[in-house]
């Protein structure tokens, strides 16, 4: 894998602090970017501006997992819930400023399978490839899900649910068929001002219409597994890392993603914030996950038909990325990739309808697959948005700078890159163990319905 920055480490580090600050480091980066100079291309995937991965960023992360947030703070609290957020929201802004700088340091690194083989080899790619596309595809069948409940509420649940939920993956199967991000810029501006008013007007509704019995908890003690499993929710609305080397393989000028990731985090840390708040606080610690369900049905109603635009869009977003890192696994450097083949185009409209298809059967097929959506959270989540980004900078420290003696003279970044590589340990093998005790104790108490039922 190249090295755009090579010849710059011994008088800057590893953190470059105008990464691509010339033009021959710009000239050089396109030479190794997995899409390289794109001049006289039929499709032309470096487009999108940082205000629109930006936008792209937000209906990806803010969506679905953000209604969970306030049955969060009915478990720990109100107070160790909204501290939990925060400190999460900034966690997940330091592990995007490393992954940025991770991906200008290799522009030939377009999904977390290519950083996989940078830092592990060929098994490293293979496990974390495996991983974007089963998340990516958990992912999907979840938006799936939420767009069913979102139907299913505005038609007071007339249709089976296995219904609605198919006729929910038709748009997201259609959204999924753009060749490029670009194609669905406008798109993420949609998405995130479609979550963002469902809030707005979900929180109008709880203030409007209250429930009687609100009470608001400082703190809570529980059980590691109750408190675990409600902590789950944040880490996990911040879960969109894995995306971030795709969107950031299709910009401009990838030079500033960062301005995105800033947006981004800014954005949902202070939304999820005081989303949580409010709707603990009207709702009382009865509140449902997801917490539009809590609503008086006119006001559930309509917060979930203004959020239809995000599960579809976010929903399109996870199975592009699942198809887009099979795609250029599959042609890169080939001409199927920049023009308009019959070869290129038919396997791109096939893996698009395998991972729209893969997540219907995964979402209506499978019980327990609430349950499994956080398992492969816990498994690959977990590493994704906060451990493996550790592990990116102790790399590139080593091999790039002077091997320990760049982690010796840099000890506070080091000691933190290990600190972020411990805590996603701890956050999958935590995870793992709620979602498995979760899944155990559904089928002990009979809760689990049957396959491909209404």
């Amino acid at each position: 894998m190249a090295n755009v920055k090579e010849g710059l480490f011994e008088e800057t580090g590893i953190e470059p602090p105008t990464p691509l600050g010339t033009r021959s480091e710009i000239a050089r980066y396109h030479d190794v970017d997995v899409f390289g100079h794109e001049e006289g291309h039929d499709i032309k995937y470096k487009t999108l501006s940082w205000q629109f991965v930006a936008c792209l960023m937000i209906a990806e992360i803010v969506s679905n997992g953000m209604l969970s947030l306030p049955s969060s703070l009915a478990v720990v609290g109100i107070i160790p819930g909204v501290i939990l957020i925060a400190f999460l929201g900034i966690f997940a802004t330091y592990t995007s400023y490393l992954l940025v700088q991770f991906k200008l340091r290799h522009p030939d690194v377009h999904n977390m399978g290519d950083a996989g083989y940078i830092l592990f080899g060929p098994i490293g790619r293979e496990i974390l490839a495996f991983g974007t596309v089963t998340f990516a595809i958990f992912g999907t069948g979840s938006l799936l899900l939420s767009g069913q409940i979102a139907l299913a509420a505005l038609s007071d649940s007339k249709l089976c649910l296995m219904l609605y939920t198919g006729i929910f993956t038709i748009p997201v199967l259609i959204g999924s068929f753009a060749r490029t991000l670009d194609n669905l810029s406008w798109l993420g501006l949609l998405a995130a001002i479609s979550m963002l008013m469902s809030g707005v007007v979900g929180m109008i509704g709880a203030g409007v219409d209250p429930s009687p019995q609100r009470h608001i908890d400082a703190a809570l003690s529980s059980s590691f597994y109750e408190a675990f499993s409600s902590i789950t929710n944040p880490v996990f609305a911040y879960a969109g890392h894995f995306m971030f080397f795709v969107l950031i393989s299709e910009m401009k000028r990838p030079q500033d993603a960062m301005k995105a990731a800033y947006m981004l985090q800014g954005f949902a840390t202070t939304f999820y914030i005081v989303f949580a708040i409010v709707m603990y606080v009207y709702l009382g610690p009865g509140v449902a996950s997801p917490a539009l369900s809590s609503l008086s049905p006119k006001w559930m109603k309509a917060a979930y038909g203004i959020a239809i635009p995000n599960f579809l869009i976010a929903g399109a977003l996870y199975s592009h990325t699942a198809s887009k890192l099979v795609f250029v696994r599959i042609f890169r450097k080939s001409k199927h990739l920049h023009s308009h083949t019959l070869m290129g185009w038919s396997v791109w409209i096939v893996l698009v309808i395998l991972a729209n298809g893969a997540a219907f059967v995964l979402a209506v097929g499978v019980p327990i697959f609430n349950y499994l959506v956080g398992l492969t959270a816990s498994l690959f989540a977990a590493w994704y948005t906060y451990g493996v980004a550790g592990a990116f900078w102790l790399h590139d420290a080593y091999h790039d700078g002077d091997g320990w003696r760049t982690w010796a003279r840099k000890w506070p970044q080091a000691t933190l890159s290990a600190l972020t590589f411990l805590a996603g340990a701890f956050i999958c093998v935590a995870g793992l163990y709620a979602s498995i005790k979760g899944i155990v104790d559904a089928y002990n108490s009979g809760s689990v319905p049957p396959a491909f039922s209404c």
